[in-house]
């Protein structure tokens, strides 16, 4: 299928580390308040490394449909006025990005009310490099998962899955977006692994390419199931070589403008 058709198929479906750690600290007391016990020895366990896991981007930056994510126009130049500031045009679903539950559903749950508990979340990262290296559009499927909780113990309640493809390092190559013919290709999750992380009440996943779905998938099978579940996903993550499979805590920045299906986020992972 086209990058056009497919785009098409899918309408017509449809900060310093002072501040970081002393909204830690905030966090912590809103999670323990809150009843949200998964999340918490993660954070009575860091010990001060932050990750970026956010893509700085322009317009040159990726995108699913090609077009410019993000435009720039000066709205106040320094040389007139002693301060300057850019008049910005984003696209939700552009760079380091949420995938709120209403990208794909009617009336679901927007980016703007997402409960603040579940984007504070354990990280786990299942490490498919080796797959991926051989088939651009590898997927995490269950018995990727069912090895990951055998090396590393279960996967608790409310956390982020993410997976490590290695694809990261190939922003700014056209093969982080197509193969040589120009057809999608990326890895992504497989419905089957999502279908068994919504039964574990996993609150998130996350990849580090442009779709949750393979770059090949005709019918966007993850998106169409995981989301409406009430659930969010994050696209083109960043740094996941910088941690460990388990151990540190996620914090995603997740924009709050009402009625979002999305839009870019600053996460961060916390050890």
């Amino acid at each position: 299928m086209c990058d056009a058709c497919l785009i098409e198929s899918v309408k017509q479906s449809m900060l310093s580390r002072r501040a970081l750690f002393t909204g830690a600290a905030v966090t912590t007391a809103a999670v323990v308040a809150s009843g949200l016990t998964t999340a918490r020895p993660a954070l009575a366990q860091a010990a001060g490394k932050v990750v970026d896991l956010t893509h700085a981007y322009d317009g040159a930056f990726p995108t699913f449909d090609g077009n410019p994510g993000i435009i720039y126009e000066p709205a106040v130049k320094f040389a007139e006025s002693g301060y300057q500031l850019w008049k910005l045009t984003i696209y939700e679903h552009t760079g380091t990005h949420i995938d709120a539950p209403l990208h794909f559903t009617e009336d679901g749950t927007s980016v703007a009310d997402l409960p603040p508990e579940r984007l504070v979340c354990p990280l786990c990262i299942i490490d498919i490099k080796a797959k991926a290296a051989d088939d651009p559009n590898a997927m995490v499927e269950p018995a990727d998962i069912e090895a990951f909780v055998s090396a590393n113990g279960a996967i608790p309640a409310g956390a982020c899955v993410a997976m490590n493809s290695g694809w990261a390092a190939k922003v700014g190559d056209p093969s982080y977006r197509n193969d040589a013919e120009g057809k999608f290709a990326f890895p992504g999750f497989s419905k089957a692994a999502t279908d068994m992380l919504a039964g574990m009440d996993v609150a998130c996943i996350g990849v580090d390419t442009l779709s949750l779905d393979p770059g090949n998938s005709a019918d966007f099978a993850v998106h169409f199931s995981w989301l409406p579940g009430g659930r969010f996903g994050i696209e083109n993550l960043a740094g996941l070589d910088g941690l460990p499979a388990t151990g540190a805590t996620m914090f995603v920045g997740a924009p709050k403008h009402k009625g979002g299906t999305g839009g870019p986020a600053r996460v961060m992972a916390v050890l």
